[in-house]
C-alpha cells in the first residue's frame, strides 16, 4: 500500500514547512535531503526515499557524498534529475566546507594542514593531488589542484607547481594527495614525487614542508615520520 504522501502529513512534519517555521537546524539530514530529492516515488514518499539512501550509505554523508549520479540512478525511485541534485548538493557543501573561513589559517603542526585540505579530498572516490602553499608566517594563501587520477611524476607537473609558489609569492609549500581506498601508507610513487618535488623547491628557497596522504578519516604526514 502508497505510504502517505508528504502533502498529507501535518503541516508541522513536512520538510519545507518545518524548515521555514522552526529553522534548518531543527531538520533531519533525511528531511533535508527530502528537500533536495523534491519528490518521492509511488511506494515512497521523498522522506522515506532519503532514510533508505541513507541507510544505504551507513547513515554517513561522507559516504554518500562519494556516490556519482550512475551510483545513485541505481536506487529505486531515482532518476537522473534527482541524482545530479544529490550530486550538486554534496559538491556545494564539499566547496563550502574548504571556503568558508575567510581568514588564512596558520600551518603549525600536520593536524592544522588535515583541516585544510581534508574538506576537498575527504570523500572523493578517486585520486586528486593538491598543494598549499605559506606565507612567511605559515599562513595559507592559496590552494591549488595540480592533477587527479593517480599520483606520478607524469601526472603531477612540477614545473607548474613552483610557477604557481612563484605567483603566489610563496615561502613554503605542502602537497597533499588522497587514496581512496582508505590505505593511508604511502608508495614507491608517493616517494618518488615528494623527492623531486622537493628538491626543486630547495632550488627555489620554497621548501616542501610536509606531504600528507588523506585516507577518509585518518591521514599520512611526511613530516610526522621523519621523511622530509
Amino acid at each position: 500500500m502508497p505510504s502517505l504522501t508528504i502533502k498529507e502529513w501535518s503541516e508541522d512534519d513536512r520538510p519545507r514547512e518545518k524548515l521555514l517555521n522552526k529553522g534548518v537546524a531543527a531538520l533531519s539530514n533525511a528531511e533535508l535531503l527530502a528537500i533536495i530529492i523534491g519528490s518521492g516515488s509511488q511506494d515512497e514518499n521523498a522522506v522515506e526515499l532519503s532514510k533508505k539512501l541513507l541507510a544505504q550509505a551507513n547513515n554517513s554523508l561522507a559516504e554518500l557524498g562519494k556516490a556519482t549520479v550512475a551510483d545513485l540512478k541505481k536506487h529505486k525511485g531515482i532518476g537522473e534529475a534527482k541524482a545530479v541534485g544529490i550530486v550538486a548538493a554534496m559538491e556545494l557543501g564539499r566547496r563550502r566546507g574548504n571556503s568558508g573561513n575567510t581568514d588564512k589559517p596558520q600551518i603549525k603542526c600536520s593536524g592544522d594542514i588535515f583541516k585544510v585540505i581534508y574538506p576537498v579530498l575527504g570523500d572523493l572516490s578517486h585520486e586528486e593531488f593538491w598543494a598549499i602553499f605559506l606565507n612567511r608566517s605559515n599562513r595559507v594563501t592559496g590552494i591549488q589542484r595540480l592533477g587527479a587520477g593517480g599520483l606520478s611524476a607524469t601526472v603531477v607537473d612540477i614545473r607548474l607547481l613552483m610557477k604557481y609558489a612563484i605567483d603566489r609569492l610563496a615561502t613554503a609549500i605542502i602537497i597533499c594527495h588522497n587514496h581512496p581506498s582508505g590505505n593511508r601508507q604511502p608508495g614507491t610513487e608517493d616517494m618518488t614525487v615528494t623527492a623531486k618535488i622537493k628538491e626543486a623547491g630547495a632550488l627555489l628557497s620554497i621548501p616542501l614542508i610536509d606531504h600528507l596522504i588523506i585516507a577518509g578519516d585518518h591521514y599520512y604526514s611526511f613530516a610526522d615520520e621523519g621523511l622530509l
